[in-house]
């Protein structure tokens, strides 16, 4: 029961923040604009390969992101107070500028209108699962828990929350007509804001553990 709950809590937590900062309504609003060339088989099939890279980040991102940063002498926690403010700043700039990270997804995605294998650059990196994706994820990964028994439940509730944002960004890019037709950039910029706001709670919350774990360090030491 202990390991569905630890699982099911990554899982939920790992999705918001993911599904926050990649956005995938928002980026099909683009993928729509800078593929609008291409016939519509191509654009559905370029959006699953785009759908399956992101998916390979997200999961790099999140398996070996904090340990890579351990390896070169960063604390758990000092990744985790990092972690939080980069995830903080970056949910702050979407929620009071959402139209300059917009404009920001387009000027990286133009080059998808010309190029031929478009798929990893630039659609996935850096327009669809750019750095700030990858810095999430890492600080997801730096939240795990310190006990053995509840790691695997941890990374496997926070992979499913990776496959399940791949998920969406594949039928959110496949549809992207549809979901032109039926948001247009008002209501989608209003979802921008919402996830935005979500995305800067998790963060902030990030940022208190590595804090809070930073000072129980440094008191125990004492």
């Amino acid at each position: 029961m202990e390991i569905i709950s630890g699982m099911v809590g990554s899982f939920l937590v790992a999705l918001s923040a993911l599904f926050s900062i990649v956005n995938p309504i928002g980026g099909a609003l683009i993928y729509s604009q800078v593929t609008l060339g291409r016939p519509h088989p191509e654009r559905v099939a370029l959006a699953y390969r785009v759908a399956f890279y992101s998916a390979v980040v997200m999961l790099s991102a999140l398996w070996i992101g904090a340990t890579l940063m351990n390896f070169f002498g960063v604390s758990i926690d000092a990744l985790r107070v990092a972690g939080g403010l980069v995830v903080a700043a970056s949910a702050w700039g979407m929620l009071n500028d959402p139209k300059e990270r917009e404009d920001r997804k387009q000027d990286h995605a133009s080059a998808a209108a010309l190029g031929s294998d478009v798929a990893f650059f630039p659609l996935t990196m850096p327009f669809t699962t750019g750095p700030g994706t990858i810095s999430v994820a890492i600080a997801l990964s730096a939240s795990r828990p310190s006990a053995a028994n509840e790691l695997l439940p941890f990374y496997a509730g926070a992979s499913g929350a990776a496959i399940a944002v791949a998920f969406v960004i594949a039928i959110c890019y496949a549809s992207a007509d549809r979901l032109v037709a039926l948001l247009g950039p008002v209501r989608a910029r209003i979802l921008t804001r919402l996830s935005a706001f979500l995305l800067l709670c998790i963060g902030v919350q990030i940022l208190i553990s590595g804090v809070q774990g930073a000072l129980s360090t440094t008191l125990a030491h004492r």
